[in-house]
């Protein structure tokens, strides 16, 4: 089972990136929320190994809890690699652990190839589970996702938003806001 591999970017595209580890190229598919902040060169990639009796595959994430989200998400009936992939290009953990705490199935729905009928799936089947590897609603984590929502609303897209607020310090709303329309005026 491969669990990570670190070597040189090759190349990449919003759902897959070729990495070159000691001469082998692996070919891992990724988030949208990877894809936008993969580095230039190194890269170290958490894995997903999936084999099936047609394919092996690779899914690779940068962030620890991405994985797990993933992985998390597999495991339920009726959601499969791509639609787990979907949810984590649409949310970063500690949104989509706001989503499953509020039961926002709208939330779920937004999620390109979920319908409601997943959608409440996937909140039942998440409901009771520990929400710590969905990066529970902590304040940090409550106005980063609320800054978020207001930078999105502003017309920003997820990837700068994610990578802007990433390099903030503040802890409140107001101060991720305030920075992160700084930094998205650089970018």
């Amino acid at each position: 089972m491969i669990v990570a591999l670190h070597g040189i970017l090759v190349y990449k595209e919003p759902n897959f990136a070729h990495v070159n580890v000691n001469g082998i190229v692996y070919e891992v598919f990724i988030s949208l929320q990877t894809f936008s902040a993969l580095p230039k060169e190194q890269v170290h990639l958490y894995t997903t190994h999936i084999i099936r009796e047609d394919a092996q595959l690779l899914y690779g994430f940068l962030d620890m809890s991405e994985k797990k989200m993933f992985e998390r998400l597999i495991k339920i009936n009726g959601v499969g690699p791509k639609v787990a992939m979907a949810i984590c290009s649409t949310y970063s953990p500690s949104q989509f652990g706001v989503v499953i705490n509020n039961k926002d199935i709208d939330g779920v729905k937004k999620v390109p190839g979920i319908g409601p009928k997943n959608a409440g799936r996937i909140l039942v089947e998440l409901s009771g589970f520990d929400v710590e590897i969905l990066a529970p609603l902590t304040p940090k984590n409550k106005s980063f996702h609320e800054a978020s929502e207001a930078l999105e609303s502003l017309g920003f897209t997820k990837a700068k938003i994610l990578k802007a607020l990433s390099a903030c310090q503040g802890t409140d709303t107001a101060s991720l806001v305030k920075e992160s329309l700084k930094l998205l005026q650089t970018l």
